[in-house]
């Protein structure tokens, strides 16, 4: 046995044969393996085997097996740690509770029950969902000053930001649809939007996200990745991601470039087109007040679109020019937290129906 396990230390310590590193696990179950031989010549035999299958368990020697990421902290000021997260749990809870109000308020008043309101409360609906995938997790490291994040749980925020974020655009972009066929086609209205094609216009747009999000979640499980694990952001950002990868990841940008287009050139042009023909619409009108009023209904959309798509092009326009990796991370989270908290007042300080259903709203609560 003494001499068996000379010839295995021989095997991984000779840099001629093996100019490799095997991860220390597989390592383990192989020493393991070999040592449990009777004989030299059984334990030739294994190797010889076993080769194949340990094949995959080569790489080179500035990558690793990792099992955690590590993200940016919010401060490195001890006593700024506390107002942080003080701020960030008061955002976080106005936002999930705006945003509840108005899906119970278009649930509980049959008023409410048209296309608009369907619409307005999916939009509330995926705003609690997009701030509860990061926002969360990010209070979690402030309060504990643990900064890292699991590898798994790194793949699902990737997954729900590439899932929820794009279903805002399909959303917004419908909402849009609606206010165009609206104002221009009233007679037909109720015939096109009807709850059929509500419904399954919502599906159809959760659909597509889900799926155009998948693929990026599970090309990232065939990247390898370097000894550098630190994430310039509060959050596992895709690109982010991408950049401490030591393999090709030139698929994965190209399937980036590739949604980019799908599930926001494509509803950012539904958007501009529908607004376009309702601007000519409604410069037809020879009424001041008909005009005003067919604007009024449009009011909320445009400022929560201008909301949404504004901060995502400072974000991702000033990220080039901007050499602070925190000011880019604070503004990447501003544009995931700050816009789903806007829209409930939005659409509240803007809509009488909606302050109505508040009102019943909050008195069958208290």
């Amino acid at each position: 046995m003494r001499d068996l396990t000379a010839l295995i230390a021989q095997m991984f310590t000779t840099p001629d044969l093996w100019d490799v590193k095997f991860h220390p696990d597989r390592l383990s179950f192989l020493m393991s393996d070999l040592l449990s031989s009777t004989s030299k010549e059984t334990a030739r035999h294994h190797l010889s085997r076993m080769s194949v299958r340990f094949i995959n368990s080569l790489e080179p020697r500035n990558q690793t097996s990792i099992s955690q990421f590590f993200l940016m902290e919010m401060t490195e000021d001890p006593e700024l740690q506390p107002l942080v997260f003080i701020l960030f749990l008061t955002v976080y809870l106005v936002t999930v509770l705006g945003n509840v109000l108005i899906v119970l308020a278009v649930c509980f008043n049959s008023n409410l029950h048209n296309p608009m309101y369907f619409f307005l409360s999916n939009l509330s609906f995926n705003d609690v969902c997009l701030s509860t995938t990061t926002v969360p997790k990010m209070l979690v490291n402030i309060l504990t000053k643990d900064h890292s994040i699991s590898y798994k749980g790194c793949l699902n925020q990737i997954f729900f930001v590439m899932t929820f974020a794009p279903f805002e655009n399909f959303i917004l972009a419908v909402m849009a649809y609606d206010r165009y066929v609206a104002i221009c086609h009233p007679l037909r209205y109720t015939v096109i939007m009807n709850s059929y094609f509500c419904g399954l216009i919502i599906l159809l747009s959760l659909f597509i996200s889900m799926v155009t999000a998948l693929p990026h979640s599970l090309m990232v499980l065939h990247l390898s990745f370097c000894t550098n694990l630190e994430i310039p952001q509060f959050f596992c950002e895709l690109t982010q991601v991408l950049k401490l990868a030591c393999s090709s990841t030139l698929i994965n940008n190209i399937l980036i470039y590739l949604e980019a287009f799908l599930v926001a050139g494509v509803p950012l042009s539904g958007i501009i087109f529908s607004y376009i023909r309702i601007v000519s619409s409604v410069s037809k009108v020879s009424s001041a007040f008909g005009k005003y009023k067919a604007f009024s209904t449009c009011g909320s959309h445009l400022s929560v679109v201008s909301l949404f798509y504004g901060s995502a092009f400072v974000v991702y326009l000033s990220s080039p020019f901007t050499h602070s990796p925190k000011k880019t991370a604070l503004a990447s989270v501003m544009y995931l937290v700050f816009p789903q908290m806007m829209n409930p007042f939005i659409y509240s300080l803007r809509n009488r129906d909606i302050k109505t259903s508040f009102r019943k709203v909050l008195g069958r609560i208290f």
